[in-house]
């Protein structure tokens, strides 16, 4: 019986990619949200899936985790983040917002003053539309419907031709020797794009980041002027920032 629950578990992940528990849930009525999670672990001991907070993946999956599962991932610290981020926002600033949860977690709590706000996120444009005095810009380009961000050549000219005083920089994975990673091409040259064109370049990196790795860098500590966490990172990556000047908030 659990040896078929658990081929049912995993034959259906490696279908989807990336699940929630809810969905786990819907799957396998018959037994309980705990046993839910010791299949999970026994699966993920077995090294057929990676258990995620709120869901897992396959094994096989070499991009981010889709955003139904990122959305449950660390909503403290995120908010943490965006209230240090907060902090260097003024009136009347050009600011761009990369997409992501923790970029979310920022564009709910950005206050209604005047702004103009560039973002390559759907769904935080959306989110911004509720206030009236920012103007709000979607960039155009190729929707990742994992992640929902936009990218591509349409994306790349239209920042091109944009002047951004602060950008907000959302991170996949983080590392001394590695830099700072996302699962994408196109999304890359789009953050190296930016990063190039602002003034103010802060990433936005809660710590479980540190243990991730992804496949494309975008971006060494030395190139950003600052990057914000929920705790104090590890030495090795304070002295490199300090070594470049970069500020860890």
């Amino acid at each position: 019986m659990i040896k078929l629950r658990h081929e049912r578990i995993s034959s259906f992940i490696k279908e989807q990619e990336t699940v929630t528990i809810k969905q786990l849930q819907e799957l396998c009525p018959e037994v309980s949200l705990m046993t839910i999670h010791r299949d999970l672990d026994a699966l993920a001991s077995a090294g057929e899936l990676v258990k995620l907070r709120g869901g897992a993946r396959t094994i096989i999956h070499s991009s981010d985790p889709a955003i139904v599962i990122r959305e449950q991932e660390n909503l403290a610290e995120k908010a943490l983040i965006a209230q240090k981020a907060l902090k260097f926002i003024h009136p009347n600033s050009s600011i761009f917002l990369d997409a992501g949860t923790t970029s979310m977690a920022l564009a709910k709590i950005i206050p209604d003053i005047p702004l103009s706000i560039f973002t390559t996120g759907p769904n935080i444009a959306i989110e911004l539309s509720r206030l009236a005095k920012p103007s709000i810009a979607l960039c155009g380009g190729d929707l990742n419907k994992d992640n929902l961000t936009v990218s591509g050549y349409s994306t790349l000219e239209f920042l091109k031709n944009i002047n951004i005083d602060l950008a907000f920089i959302g991170v996949s994975g983080c590392s001394v020797d590695n830099g700072l990673t996302c699962g994408k091409e196109s999304e890359m040259m789009v953050k190296q794009l930016v990063i190039n064109k602002a003034r103010t370049s802060i990433v936005l990196c809660d710590y479980s980041k540190l243990t991730m790795l992804m496949p494309f860098t975008f971006a060494g500590i030395k190139d950003v002027d600052y990057i914000i966490s929920d705790k104090s990172f590890p030495e090795a990556f304070l002295t490199e920032a300090k070594k470049w000047d970069t500020e860890i908030i």
